[in-house]
């Protein structure tokens, strides 16, 4: 039994980080959809309650994606019934993300079975495979199937709910989830773990997040092509298009170019990976993706109505890279040591809100807000260009 158990773990590879395998990326597939449920639902409800809603679906779909990505961290999907539990995870995935749009209504018992079911599901699995040949781990993952299964209760009641209180119960459902990491999953009898027990493979867990985020930015470029293609030719729709298009390249820059490829080295090469995992993986990168998932929403309204912004037009053009910005600089601050946040990220997201002060009393338009909002992010993009530059230029 040992054997058989032992061989659904990866063996760690002390001269790099464990590879991502395809059957990894086969599952981020259901997330491609799940991310673009999202944003044409923030996109059908641009009003607060939408936008509060939108943000509680939003987070659970990035827990079971990040929780599910901590298991393969150590789980070997190369092996049968971890694929066969990835699989799974897929069809519960497709049903959950097909739930998004009408999570607040008709579909919302569908949501929460189909997100508790992956979430305790996948834990119990953690248990039997690390049962016997890593009992730190075991019963780490079997607090965390205690926690998950008092929040699963929430979430099929809040199911069963209907208006505020299905939000009520869903949200201290995911106060729970949020709170575990915190609370080192604390479980009377069973104490609570340590940092020093989530030997993660730094360096695999960096490149899923990285991943994510190119789930996103991709979600970002097929909704500016899917609009664009149906829109007329002219002069407004194209500068648009244009616009969209160069701020996906200017996010894509400030998290890749200049933060994501040293902290993964920094992670890989961390006394305590698992701290780092928790803290600038599992949740900075919450902002991150939430800023790419706005700034989508907001190309889509500056394509199909760039001559006029309303109010949550402007939240969503302004928010959007807001969020970005400030996910990435405490990001890079977290990870690449250093005494302050970027000064580039600041002065971008202090010329954010200059911008936004000006919208109405300028009475700015939604192209001329895009452009804005674009250039702040290729201003950010350079100056951290040049940053690193300089600082890796050699002395003479």
């Amino acid at each position: 039994m040992s054997t058989v158990v032992r061989s659904l773990l990866r063996n760690r590879n002390t001269d790099g980080h464990g590879r991502v395998t395809m059957v990894e990326l086969f599952f981020d597939l259901v997330f491609v959809f799940a991310v673009t449920q999202l944003s044409h639902t923030l996109l059908a409800h641009l009003s607060l309650l939408g936008a509060l809603q939108t943000l509680l679906l939003f987070l659970a779909v990035w827990w079971v994606w990040i929780y599910t990505s901590w298991c393969t961290n150590w789980l070997d999907p190369d092996t049968a019934p971890v694929r066969l539990l990835l699989f799974a995870l897929m069809l519960g995935g497709l049903l959950l993300s097909s739930a998004l749009p009408e999570a607040f209504g008709e579909r919302g018992l569908l949501f929460a079975a189909a997100y508790a079911a992956m979430q305790v599901g996948r834990t119990l699995f953690m248990v039997v495979a690390l049962r016997g040949v890593h009992p730190t781990l075991c019963r780490n993952f079997l607090r965390i199937a205690v926690w998950l299964m008092v929040s699963g209760a929430l979430w099929i009641a809040g199911g069963l709910a209907d208006g505020e209180a299905r939000f009520a119960w869903w949200a201290g459902a995911l106060l729970i989830e949020f709170f575990g990491p915190v609370a080192f999953f604390w479980v009377p009898g069973l104490g609570r773990s340590s940092i020093g027990d989530w030997d993660v493979d730094g360096g695999h867990l960096a490149e899923r997040c990285g991943l994510f985020v190119i789930i996103a930015l991709g979600e970002s470029i097929l909704v500016t092509g899917a609009t664009f293609a149906g829109l007329p030719l002219d002069a407004s729709h194209t500068a648009a298009f244009v616009i969209a298009f160069v701020g996906s390249v200017a996010m894509w820059w400030l998290y890749f170019d200049s933060g994501a490829e040293r902290a993964s080295h920094r992670i890989a090469h961390a006394a305590d990976p698992g701290r780092q995992a928790r803290m600038a993986y599992t949740y900075l990168h919450l902002l991150i993706v939430a800023g790419i998932i706005v700034c989508a929403v907001a190309d889509e309204i500056v394509l199909m109505h760039p001559g006029h912004a309303d109010n949550a037009g402007i939240a969503a053009i302004l928010g959007g890279p807001a969020l970005y910005l400030l996910g990435n600089a405490l990001f890079k601050w977290t990870t690449n040591d250093r005494r302050t946040p970027p000064l580039s990220h600041l002065a971008g997201l202090a010329l954010l809100l200059a911008t936004a002060l000006a919208a109405r009393p300028l009475h700015l338009s939604a192209l001329a807000l895009g452009a804005a909002t674009t250039a702040i992010l290729v201003l950010v993009a350079a100056w951290e260009w040049l940053a690193l530059r300089r600082a890796v230029r050699p002395a003479h």
